[in-house]
């Protein structure tokens, strides 16, 4: 095989790029558990004040006060079970990709499980039978919780801002392969690139064709391709590769084995696919059984009535909270918006909602008074259609359905769609019944117009003012992508994927992804 890797500058470059020595992440690792070590015991210590109001520490001798003396052995306690359950759970996993969300479950999961052993601990030891009659105080393993809880959170939480920080820099990312051809690994490296805080640096492309019907250029998306499949287990070897990302759906199982074989277990590598968002079998089926005959039943409605109970109970709960509590910021930004350019501080357009009704939508004005839309119809016809003029942006980075360097769009538009605020009054549309907080993105009547029939699918539920297209790549992704996406949600919603995905709004908002 010539591939030349050693003499090529762009390989040899990319894992340059990766500076941090492997000696590093382990000594971060273990400064990592003893903060968390001194926040379990700190956290204890300030409940037992706090519940007591009673000293730590004896005034007269070098050792505990008399009133702390029980709680001793159940400090030492806290401050082991507290690191141990965050190891349990995968807090201290420092590599690759990481989501905020899935961290705060973790963290509390493993403060309420570690709370509840204290508990029982505190119980059968008894300060060691010293205190056989000593009565532990719930009131302490309750401030305990609530003291705890917070600054683990808050201190991982800062972890991981200074983790996406680094790796900004090129520190802490995996080095890694992609398989397959376009345009899927097209989508998967330009992903890879805009999201460095995922942690995967793209070394180079395994080139797989299942049809054999074109040779492999010499790069994709500025990516070297570095060789076929036969190829991959010497790449794995030569370059350190941690991770090979498969987007090839045809790639046989006995291939992908037999390189596997040939890698060997000494090469820790890991192998992940990224298959079509259409591929992925919905969560809603129900194994059944009709004589000896097994069958899978796809659920055909998106929600039950129990379900959109649920969902619109939320709706209310949180549409009213937000108008409420978010008035003095409507207020300024009401104020800025009349300042700005003349005309009604409101935007009222229609759109389609759920079965295909159609309601009026409610946005901070971000354009000129009377602005013409057919610049903006023009353009997102092309976007349905997948012509590449409907790109705002260019390869590396593209914005799809925007109108590039839009001459409508006000200076104080401008930031409030960067940052999505112009989005809050549809509060009023959820609180109504018209949308919900969480849906597909609310289409504008003359973009249902050129919807194939396989589009129509996502209004099935009722649009959002959040959802899991706008927490997935918003504008980087093209109209079909887009669709998949919302499709993939009505299959697969639940209470807890609406929560995830307000979760993840907001890290959206602070990444400015409404103004692609």
């Amino acid at each position: 095989m010539n591939l030349g890797i050693t003499a090529n500058k762009q390989v040899e470059n990319a894992r340059a790029k990766n500076r941090a020595p492997r000696w590093l992440m382990p000594i971060v690792r273990l400064a990592v558990i003893i903060t968390d070590l001194a926040i379990a015991a700190f956290s204890f210590v300030i409940a037992f004040k706090l519940r007591e109001g009673q000293p730590v520490f004896s005034a007269t001798a070098w050792g505990w006060s008399q009133k702390f003396a029980p709680y001793a052995g159940i400090l030492v306690f806290v401050a082991l079970i507290r690191p141990a359950m965050l190891v349990y759970q995968r807090v201290y996993k420092f590599h690759g990709e990481f989501s905020y969300t899935r961290d705060a479950t973790r963290i509390f999961k493993a403060v309420s499980v570690s709370s509840l052993l204290t508990i029982a601990w505190a119980f059968l030891f008894r300060g060691g039978f010293a205190f056989r009659e000593f009565s532990y105080s719930r009131g302490v393993f309750v401030l305990d919780f609530a003291i705890a809880l917070p600054l683990f959170l808050a201190f991982h939480a800062f972890l991981r801002y200074a983790q996406t920080l680094f790796r900004t820099r090129g520190i802490n990312l995996i080095p890694t392969l992609i398989v397959g051809a376009s345009p899927d690994v097209d989508r998967t490296i330009s992903e890879l690139k805009e999201r460095t805080d995922l942690g995967y640096l793209v070394i180079g492309i395994v080139w797989f064709d299942p049809l054999n019907a074109t040779d492999p250029p010499d790069t994709l998306s500025s990516v070297r391709v570095l060789g076929k499949m036969n190829d991959l287990p010497f790449l794995i070897r030569e370059l350190h590769i941690q991770e090979v990302i498969i987007t090839a759906d045809k790639l046989g199982s006995d291939v992908l084995f037999d390189s596997m074989m040939q890698i060997g277990r000494e090469q820790r590598v890991e192998f992940r696919f990224a298959p079509s968002l259409l591929d992925v079998l919905p969560q809603k089926t129900s194994v059944e059984q009709i004589g000896v005959l097994p069958m899978v039943r796809l659920f055909r409605e998106p929600l039950s009535d129990a379900e959109r109970f649920v969902k619109r109970a939320s709706d209310i709960l949180i549409s009213f909270a937000a108008l409420v509590l978010l008035l003095p910021v409507w207020l300024v930004i009401a104020l800025l918006v009349k300042l700005d350019s003349s005309g009604p501080i409101l935007f009222l357009q229609e759109r389609v909602g759920m079965d295909g009704r159609l309601f009026l939508c409610f946005k901070f004005r971000t354009m000129r008074f009377d602005s013409d839309e057919a610049l903006h119809r023009d353009i997102y016809r092309k976007n349905i259609d997948g012509d590449s003029r409907a790109n705002a942006g260019n390869d590396e980075s593209p914005v799809f359905g925007k109108v590039k360097d839009d001459p409508r769009v006000t200076k104080v538009g401008k930031w409030l769609r960067r940052s999505s605020l112009d989005e809050l009054p549809q509060m009023f549309n959820v609180f109504k019944g018209d949308m919900s907080v969480v849906g597909p993105r609310p289409p504008i009547p003359y973009e249902v117009e050129d919807y194939e029939l396989w589009h129509r699918k996502r209004l099935e539920v009722k649009p959002g003012i959040t959802g899991l297209w706008q927490v997935s790549g918003r504008n980087r992704l093209t109209f079909d992508e887009m669709v998949k996406i919302d499709l993939f949600y009505i299959k697969n919603w639940s209470l807890w994927l609406d929560l995830k995905v307000i979760l993840l709004t907001f890290p959206a908002m602070l990444r400015g992804d409404g103004a692609r």
